[in-house]
Parts: structure tokens; sequence; C-alpha cells
């Protein structure tokens, strides 16, 4: 059974940074499309940034363009995403993913962690 495991979530004041990182249990997520969406209270579960297998195809929402970046390392099996210019609706929990499909659909996705909380304070 694969498992993703997501780490660096907490507290962060409006305008700050978090930096979340998502590893693998096993290599066969090694070449699979990765992906970070979010979910708010009482709001449906939304793409926030995918990273293709090599990493030279990243896609982020029109929400969260220029503030964060996703990138992986396929030697170590992490992705990771830096959030910066923090606003108190990105407050979600962040899921990471991993799928044979890019897109951002969550259907394209085969694999879930269980997520960590963002909270950004104003």
């Amino acid at each position: 059974q694969v498992h993703l495991v997501e780490s660096g979530g907490g507290l962060v004041q409006t305008g700050g940074s978090l930096r979340l990182s998502c590893a693998t249990s096993t290599r066969t997520f090694s070449t699979y499309t990765k992906a970070w969406f979010r979910q708010a209270p009482g709001k449906e579960r939304e793409f926030v940034a995918a990273i293709n297998w090599s990493g030279g195809i990243t896609s982020y929402a029109d929400s969260v363009k220029g503030r964060f970046t996703i990138s992986r390392d396929n030697v170590k099996d992490t992705v990771t995403l830096q959030m910066g210019s923090l606003k108190p609706e990105d407050t979600a929990v962040y899921y990471c993913a991993a799928g044979h499909y890019y897109g951002s659909s969550w259907t394209s996705y085969d694999a879930w962690g269980q997520g960590t909380q963002v909270t950004v304070s104003s």
C-alpha cells in the first residue's frame, strides 16, 4: 500500500510563508504526476498546483499563481509546495496527491495523503 505523508503545515500571519513537503513510502510514485489540493471548511476540494514526473511542467490555480511554487526531488521521492504572501483565504487542509495523469481534476489522482492544516491569521 502506498502512503503519502504531508508535513510543514501550521499557523502563520498574513503575508508569511510556509513550506509543505510530501514524502512517499514507495518508489512506485517517483514517475507519477504529483499535485497539491486544498479544502477549506464547507468548501469542495480544489486544485492548487501540479508537477509532471520530470518536473519540467507545472501548473497552478489562478488564486495562487505567483505566490506558490511546486517542485519535486525524484531521488528523495518528495514534492514540495513553497507558499508565500499567504492570505487568510489560503486557510485549508492541504493534500498531496499522486497519479498517472496530469491535470487539475482530483479524479486524475490515485493516491492521497491525509492532509496538513494551514491556517493564515489576519
